[in-house]
């Protein structure tokens, strides 16, 4: 077993920690249809507005996409040929959403893979396993190892037939994370929800897939709202009080949505969150991520069970509660959240490891299923 008592923050963590998680990922089309006029854009509106806005997103995850959400395909995909390389250095993930297997769209997508690969880091497949099963993700990952590729595959989980074999497409190295499409899924289950109660109509399934990806130590990314909000949660806000009064003064129905649905969401331990639109990024990451104080009340609880001698059996009282290990696991959980959200300081992540290298291979493996250790 790695000698966790000798890592630091600045050591390579992914094999301990399982590496970054794709957090909030936002829809980039690449080629975008102006309803003012009409008309689809040039290649160099399209270049201006990509090294306008995704150059500096806030989301941490670019996701082009070329399914559903495009219509000028070839175009698209030449404008990722030529931009992706120019790139600048960039702290987020890019990501790129292929057509479903073996259509002759998701051919042509396989070609420009092979020439952009290095430019970016996870494909996300479409309708995923829903034709040949879990053979999409096998023939998949190989092509990938046949031209060099350490890319990841998030599937799409939009259908019945898919969530059906979730432990099969989950069982590839390749995939570390899985996407819930709920619209399609919902189409699909002929269900009619709501933008307000979607997760409530959806339940029984998300509860499902997040079974069985916890089972195989694989995240799942959550929903996509279709609440359009007017107003972007400032930088500013990060402790919930923050972001409570900001709703109460700014806020309206579909922040409101959006926020609720971003808690519950991380309350059932979900990896990210997809979004279509800017105005959703913070109010989404704000939710997804362990603000400051409560990193600082979770450090200082397990604090408390190291002096305790009491980290891995036996309890400590705490602000009026009694503590045992459970509840150490879900503080460390929190703050290895938080890490994989990259908001974790250095000085945090260095106790986080100090806490781990004090903990058995199991008992790392229970609060922890991420890593490759």
């Amino acid at each position: 077993m790695m000698d966790l008592s000798k890592l630091t923050a600045q050591d390579d963590l992914t094999p301990v920690l399982g590496g970054f998680w794709p957090g909030i990922q936002i829809y980039y089309p690449p080629i975008k249809f102006n309803p003012l006029d009409g008309s689809y854009e040039s290649m160099e509106q399209a270049k201006f507005r990509l090294q306008k806005h995704a150059y500096k997103t806030k989301a941490h995850t670019l996701l082009f996409d070329l399914e559903d959400g495009c219509r000028m395909k070839d175009m698209s995909r030449k404008l990722l040929l030529e931009e992706l390389p120019k790139f600048p250095e960039r702290d987020f993930q890019i990501a790129i959403r292929i057509n479903p297997f073996r259509t002759d769209e998701y051919e042509e997508d396989l070609k420009l893979l092979k020439q952009i690969h290095r430019y970016i880091d996870v494909i996300v497949l479409a309708k995923a396993g829903e034709v040949y099963g879990d053979a999409e993700i096998r023939d998949l990952s190989s092509w990938l190892v046949s031209i060099g590729s350490s890319l990841t595959i998030q599937p799409i989980i939009e259908h019945p037939k898919s969530l059906h074999i979730a432990s099969k497409l989950m069982s590839y190295q390749t995939v570390k994370h899985v996407v819930f499409g709920i619209h399609d899924f919902s189409k699909a289950m002929a269900y009619k929800i709501t933008p307000e109660g979607w997760i409530d109509e959806l339940e029984t399934f998300f509860n499902l897939l997040t079974m069985e990806a916890r089972i195989h130590g694989k995240g799942v990314i959550g929903g996509v709202e279709v609440l359009l909000t007017p107003n972007s949660l400032p930088d500013s806000c990060l402790e919930k009080k923050d972001i409570r009064r900001w709703l109460d003064l700014h806020g309206d129905h579909a922040s409101r949505h959006v926020y609720a649905h971003a808690k519950r969401e991380t309350a059932m331990g979900l990896t990210g969150k997809q979004v279509i639109t800017p105005n959703h990024i913070n109010i989404c990451k704000v939710a997804f991520t362990p603000s400051p104080d409560e990193i600082q009340k979770d450090i200082n609880i397990l604090k408390e069970a190291i002096r305790a001698d009491a980290l891995l059996s036996g309890a400590i009282r705490y602000e009026g509660e009694m503590l045992d290990p459970p509840m150490f696991g879900k503080s460390l959980q929190n703050i290895l959240r938080a890490y994989a959200l990259k908001s974790l300081k250095e000085e945090d992540q260095n106790f986080a490891l100090h806490v781990l290298g004090k903990m058995p291979l199991h008992t790392i493996k229970e609060n922890w299923p991420f890593g490759q250790i």
